[in-house]
């Protein structure tokens, strides 16, 4: 069940009593220190979280319907919990009854007001109302939101972590560019938002394999290497071949190391700026993507398929299971059998091996190392090269289920309202390197993966270098900056930040920013959970956006320490808000942490 972070799709009438339940009193406007209101009652439950009130109401709901002798199966696994457009309705409010009362032989309102006054009778909800034609509006009590800083503290930076996905061993291919040339924004994009997708899994419980598809067989080697040999010999580079400065660059280098290779044949001569070159290239890259924070487990030569036998390990198993056939002298996969839009020459005509061929044999390396799911994360010109895949490893007999394919969209590089088109590194299209010198890493890593993939992607230099609210990765970093200046601060008035909510009275945590704070905060399990689930890191960018914003109203609004000149010793008030910040600390930490980006100390 996904928890929004934008909650206008819900809206909740003027709430409607329907139990007394001595609401505790919420403060609004500046917080001075204080009790802010009653301790309130001893809780059955201590956390309350928006997945925790979820399953509450999902068991509620069956409940009463149970005791009203109606049909409680119509209720399923996970009732949609969301905040109310207007907080004055309640902290979270579901519209469990409007959807199941029907089917229940019962009315909305009934069944809403039924669920309320059972939610009322916890310990854990301070107020339960029905509202209009069935929603049910909670407010939790203040202890029950409080206790979620003590859960945050003694989870210290597994906070949002599970287990959900222990027993799973993923395989994540991304960028896997070609060693031709420097990494271009699209192949960052992937840098960045593929090495944010496997921090989540592996938060998730996952056995998560990082890989790069390091292609140095066919045709491109073939062209990257004519292409270094012209330059090499001062001649204009192969119609179409590669240009660009760093082709030069390699091939002085590669001629400055072997002073004799104008005495080589030509077929040597190419082989030597063939295999240098590559490595040279390749070099390169991987010290990029290290500078950039990427790093792989895997980088998985796609030559050594060729060289193991193991393509024609794989056609020969094709041809055993008659999922290969013979046609025009071209061996073909019957992968429409497997749901592609047609079949695809494996071997050509010629005798040589089809692209797809490396493909298949690599979907089936994949599998015999154990992986259970293999994910391929791939540029905006292959969306037809899913079917294919999937269709390569239902014909090997895996289940096509087990692969997913990631389609990332464009980027652009935007200065003074204009696209920014050439290198001047590389003099070619622009690259990671030109987006990190322009804005830096943790700004080019946050600017990749706070947007879908599936949308192109403008990157403003003015916004990301910009100091100001304007830039998202600065508004959040600074978050953590200001929560970490106030854990120094405490220090220095000798006063300890609380490690675990032993001997803090959370209750008091009952101000209006407080009970914001508290809510966003439980949320973040739900978000990663869901970024998870749908691959999409920018849930966790989003998410940090927002919490960033609610600590900032809290910060303003709440005294969290005595002021300094007044003398007044910490009150139990002050130690509850000081958990509450370095709780929120820790989740921003967190949250930077699965992004690939810095949590300073000090901006």
């Amino acid at each position: 069940m996904l928890y929004p972070l934008s909650y206008e799709g819900v809206y909740c009438l003027s709430a409607v009593r329907v139990v007394t339940i001595a609401p505790r009193p919420r403060q609004t406007g500046n917080a001075p220190a204080g009790r802010g209101g009653e301790t309130g009652r001893l809780l059955l439950s201590c956390t309350v979280t928006p997945a925790e009130l979820s399953t509450v109401i999902t068991t509620t709901a069956r409940a009463v319907l149970a005791d009203h002798e109606l049909d409680q199966s119509v209720v399923p696994e996970r009732v949609t919990v969301e905040r109310p457009r207007n907080p004055e309705h309640g902290d979270y409010a579901t519209n469990i009854a409007m959807q199941v009362a029907k089917k229940a032989g019962t009315n909305p309102r009934e069944l809403g007001t039924w669920i309320a006054a059972a939610l009322a009778e916890r310990d854990d909800v301070d107020e339960a109302t029905v509202a209009g034609p069935g929603f049910v509006n909670i407010r939790l009590a203040a202890a029950a939101q409080g206790e979620l800083v003590a859960t945050i503290l003694a989870a210290g930076d597994r906070y949002g972590s599970s287990d959900v996905l222990a027993g799973e061993r993923i395989n994540l291919e991304f960028v896997s560019a070609n060693p031709t040339g420097p990494i271009h924004l699209g192949g960052t994009r992937w840098a960045a938002v593929g090495d944010s997708l496997g921090r989540i899994l592996a938060f998730r419980g996952a056995e998560v394999t990082r890989e790069y598809y390091f292609n140095d067989h066919g045709t491109q080697i073939d062209r990257f290497a004519r292409s270094l040999h012209a330059a090499a010999r001062g001649e204009a580079v192969p119609e179409d071949g590669y240009d660009g400065r760093y082709i030069h660059d390699i091939a002085a280098t590669v001629t400055e190391e072997n002073p004799g290779w104008t005495d080589l044949p030509e077929a040597d001569a190419l082989e030597l700026f063939r295999s240098r070159g590559v490595d040279l290239m390749f070099a390169h890259i991987k010290r990029t993507l290290a500078e950039f924070g990427t790093e792989f487990d895997v980088y998985f030569h796609e030559n050594s398929l060729f060289e193991s036998g193991a393509v024609d390990r794989a056609i020969a198993r094709l041809k055993d299971s008659g999922n290969l056939y013979e046609a025009d002298g071209a061996w073909w996969l019957r992968s429409t059998d497997f749901g592609d839009d047609k079949d695809r020459v494996v071997i050509k005509s010629d005798g040589n091996a089809a692209y797809i061929a490396g493909d298949i044999a690599y979907i089936e390396d994949k599998f015999e190392r154990g992986h259970t799911l293999c994910i391929y994360m791939l540029g905006a010109d292959h969306h037809g090269y899913i079917a294919r895949l999937r269709a390569a490893a239902a014909a090997l007999g895996h289940d096509p289920e087990q692969v997913e394919a990631l389609i990332g969209q464009m980027v652009n590089l935007v200065r003074d309202g204009r696209t920014v088109r050439m290198s001047k590194r590389a003099g070619t299209v622009v690259t990671l390197d030109d987006l990190v010198e322009a804005i830096g890493v943790d700004a080019s890593r946050y600017a990749l993966i706070r947007s879908s993939v599936d949308s192109s992607l403008d990157i403003d230099m003015g916004v990301w270098t910009s100091r100001s609210n304007d830039n998202p990765v600065f508004y959040v970093q600074y978050s953590h900056a200001r929560l970490s200046a106030l854990v120094r601060k405490a220090g220095e008035r000798g006063v300890a930040i609380p490690t675990s909510g032993e001997g803090l009275d959370l209750s008091l945590l009952t101000h209006e920013r407080e009970g914001e704070l508290l809510r966003t905060l439980g949320e973040f399990p739900s978000v990663v959970s869901s970024a998870g689930e749908l691959r999409e890191p920018h849930r966790i960018a989003r998410y940090a956006e927002q919490l960033a914003g609610t600590f900032h109203r809290f910060y303003d609004t709440c005294q969290i320490l005595p002021k300094a000149d007044s003398g007044e010793e910490p009150q139990p008030v002050h130690l509850a808000r000081l958990a509450l910040a370095e709780a929120t600390r820790r989740t921003v930490a967190t949250a930077l942490r699965l992004l690939g980006v810095s949590a300073p100390e000090r901006m």
